[in-house]
């Protein structure tokens, strides 16, 4: 895969940049490692019999890749209590696909909502002091055509980053849109 934009949020290109240089070397060497093939065969209306790029094949080995550069999970696990709320829920956890030290990073091939709710988990970690940075790696709108339908876009995250300003996320955040080579 190459990368074809790379946007930075409250400095998040420049601390990896500047204090995790071998990290940011590592990602861009596991990006380019991924080589997507067309192992989906389309069941959609639209697409019906369409061989498409399979994010569950992407998915796998960017894992795959990561892991060889000692890139593991984090999941902080607890319980939650509301107020005026009597029920407790035992064992909900957060959980970010790929962790090197302060370095989180996540790679998003699902719906819209999932980029999104990345944003928040990186935000999460961030207040819990367990991270400096997080890297979102997206598809590009021109790959995401070529995926089934409901796959989002990295386009429209940075357009919604780029709309809250500075309110959310308030953690500096690198999003590396990716496309076929």
């Amino acid at each position: 895969m190459k990368i074809i934009y790379e946007y930075s949020h409250l400095g998040g290109s420049e601390i990896l940049k500047v204090r995790y240089p071998e990290m940011e070397r590592e990602i861009y060497q596991v990006i380019k490692k991924v080589n997507p093939q067309r192992t989906k065969i389309s069941k959609e209306k639209t697409m019906n019999g369409k061989a498409l790029y399979s994010p569950i094949d992407m998915n796998n080995q960017f894992k795959n890749f990561f892991h060889k550069c000692g890139y593991k999970e984090l999941r902080d696990t607890y319980d939650i209590q509301i107020p005026d709320y009597d029920p407790i829920i035992k064992g909900a956890f957060k959980q970010i696909d790929f962790v090197k030290t302060k370095v989180l990073v996540e790679v998003q091939f699902g719906k819209y909502a999932f980029m999104f709710y990345d944003m928040a988990k990186f935000q999460y970690f961030f207040n819990e002091n367990k991270a400096d940075v997080g890297v979102e790696i997206v598809p590009s709108h021109s790959l995401h055509k070529e995926m089934s339908t409901g796959v989002s876009y990295g386009e429209q995250l940075v357009y919604d980053i780029e709309r809250l300003k500075r309110h959310f996320p308030a953690v500096p955040v690198k999003v590396i849109l990716v496309d076929l080579e």
